[in-house]
């Protein structure tokens, strides 16, 4: 870091060395996307000292506004002038990206709650947090700034609670178990995620539910400690459990004796203080009928 720049706050460097707003560099801190050294940094107001080594993670280059689609489907389990919960089904993709233009969650938020738009960056008005296409269940949309601020806060911290429920493959040993390993871009398929030394620190605990000896297979209680892209699908199959029906990080099988027809991770539970009340907000979703019959197949005699 040069010396004109010693002293400056981190959220201001960030804006500058991106060419973003102080909001979304405010963003990227918060989420920690931003290294000073060798270290995570999340608050905003760290002031960088000559020397410092500053490395940003951008991700993808904002796109063009999201336009409202109200035939965009999807569940809420709770709305109030700060926040959103939805219950989000397997298919809809969470907000535009590569490959997917239209027909996400983000158009059809923005049809029913039309200030959305004005909320974080244009693409991904209101996002807080993603799921998968395939994935199902929880997730939390802001209404307002200061709600995905402080939201985003939540998440660096650690605050908010993200449980899912994964059918994988396998028997494992332990009843319970973390994984700590960072996950970042696969070397090898850009496409992919993988755990890598070059990536950022990732952090999964998990319980074993049920195990269902003769199909192969095991019900695992997982809990997100950090939030990294596939980080669930990516942690089971570094310890040779791979989620069923996942074509990407394992091999597409469904289990023996029940039909999965889809990827088998479902976001079951969330909570968070609310960013305007500061109560403490807790939902729970069951599972979706395309993974709970296949997982009562197993269950039968």
């Amino acid at each position: 870091m040069p010396d004109a720049l010693a002293g400056e706050r981190l959220d201001r460097l960030v804006a500058m060395l991106a060419g973003r707003s102080r909001s979304e560099a405010a963003g990227l801190v918060a989420a920690g996307a931003v290294r000073v050294g060798d270290q995570v940094v999340t608050a905003g107001k760290h002031k960088v000292v000559e020397g410092d080594v500053v490395e940003i993670e951008l991700g993808e280059e904002p796109g063009p506004p999201v336009i409202a689609d109200p035939a965009v489907q999807f569940t809420v389990l709770h709305e109030d002038g700060a926040v959103v919960v939805v219950d989000k089904p397997a298919g809809l993709v969470v907000h535009p990206g590569a490959g997917t233009v239209d027909g996400t969650l983000a158009h059809g938020l923005v049809a029913r709650y039309p200030e959305i738009a004005g909320v974080g960056e244009a693409d991904r008005p209101g996002i807080v947090h993603r799921l998968d296409r395939d994935t199902s269940g929880l997730l939390v949309v802001a209404r307002t700034e200061a709600a995905r601020r402080h939201l985003v806060r939540q998440l660096a911290d650690r605050d908010v609670e993200r449980t899912y429920l994964a059918l994988v493959h396998g028997l494992p040993d332990a009843d319970a178990g973390l994984v700590d390993a960072p996950v970042g871009r696969s070397a090898r398929a850009r496409t992919k995620m993988a755990v890598s030394n070059r990536g950022r620190e990732a952090r999964t605990r998990y319980e074993v539910v049920e195990r269902f000896a003769e199909a192969g297979v095991s019900l695992l209680r997982c809990r997100l400690e950090t939030g990294r892209t596939h980080q669930i699908r990516v942690h089971l199959t570094a310890i040779g459990h791979p989620v069923v029906a996942d074509p990407t990080y394992g091999d597409g099988r469904a289990a023996g004796g029940a039909a999965v027809a889809r990827l088998f991770l479902h976001a079951a539970q969330l909570a968070f203080d609310h960013p305007a009340t500061g109560v403490r907000l807790a939902f729970e979703a069951p599972l979706p009928a395309d993974l709970a019959e296949p997982l009562a197949a197993l269950r039968s005699p």
